[in-house]
């Protein structure tokens, strides 16, 4: 084994098969492989022959870039799991990057929205599209993203066959193929209900006119994944804000998914059910909501109670 892209193409295919790692997922991790293959190359060096100073000396250079301590330390482990990866399977001798320890990851407080801003999110996208067609589209999005908190590339992804026949919960795959059923409010249903009565219209009428193939998502499109894309998601929850008088920088498919459990809990839901909802393997993951309340009613008391004011 000498060539840098042959081990992360045999490392990438290694977590698609045994971990069930997510596209998105191997994808961040080879562009930090990749990042430092080249790093590596400008010196010389390669993956084979690099030692423990080389890894330490790049993170010192991606601090110095001014790249974020999480950055960063995606960055590390990508490179841990690769050696050791390559280790076990007897590409080197030894594991350079074994006792190197990272920089962490900040915790930081996930941003949300109020209930009342949501409300107005909810009301915009009816009002959101160039057709009713893509307004019913758009209003099911929303809704169904508040409703389960689904991350976007879930949603986006979501199967026909996950909501056949009016469903009170719906089956998720989540990451690392992992499965969990979410249930949708009524509001959801009934949004679902009119997006699905012009989807499958539209679908027809495909079929019957051009020879086109079924779509198989619940949000088709004409593009080459043959669904809604995260990037589209992304960029139409941004005008629903605007849409909705609300910034679109405090906007986006994660922060109303975040908007979504912190309202469960202050609303009296139990961890461990948003922490199913979520699709969470750690209960640690799930608990940063509790110190989102603690913010909130710290807020709430230097805001209201007497003795508070100056």
């Amino acid at each position: 084994m000498t060539n840098d892209h042959t081990w992360i193409s045999r490392y990438a295919e290694a977590q698609a098969a045994e971990l069930g790692a997510a596209e998105n997922t191997r994808l961040s991790y080879g562009r930090d492989l990749i990042g430092f293959s080249d790093w590596l190359a400008a010196k010389s060096e390669s993956f084979e022959t690099c030692e423990r100073a080389d890894i330490e000396q790049y993170l010192i250079t991606c601090e110095a870039d001014g790249l974020a301590q999480s950055t960063r330390a995606r960055r590390l482990s990508s490179i841990k799991q690769l050696f050791r990866f390559a280790f076990e399977e007897g590409w080197r001798d030894t594991n350079p990057a074994i006792q190197i320890r990272g920089p962490g990851r900040a915790k930081k407080l996930p941003k949300t929205l109020t209930e009342e801003e949501v409300s107005r999110l909810l009301a915009a996208a009816r009002d959101v599209g160039r057709s009713d067609f893509d307004r019913k589209r758009n209003t099911c999005l929303i809704e169904m993203l508040y409703a389960t908190g689904m991350r976007a590339s879930e949603l986006v992804e979501l199967p026909i066959s996950a909501v056949r026949g009016d469903p009170r919960l719906i089956l998720v795959r989540g990451k690392g193929g992992k499965e969990r059923m979410v249930p949708l409010s009524p509001p959801a249903r009934v949004a679902l209900a009119d997006w699905m009565t012009l989807r499958d219209s539209a679908d027809d009428l495909a079929v019957k006119e051009k020879g086109a193939k079924r779509s198989v998502y619940v949000f088709p499109s004409r593009g080459k994944t043959g669904h809604f894309t995260r990037v589209g998601f992304y960029q139409l929850i941004k005008d629903i804000a605007v849409q909705a008088g609300i910034s679109p920088a405090k906007v986006t498919p994660h922060v109303m998914r975040h908007a979504f459990a912190t309202h469960l809990l202050a609303n009296g839901a139990d961890l461990r059910a948003i922490q199913t909802l979520l699709g969470h393997a750690d209960l640690s993951t799930t608990e940063i909501y509790t110190h989102v309340l603690d913010e909130r009613l710290k807020e709430l008391v230097l805001q209201h109670h007497p003795l508070a004011q100056d």
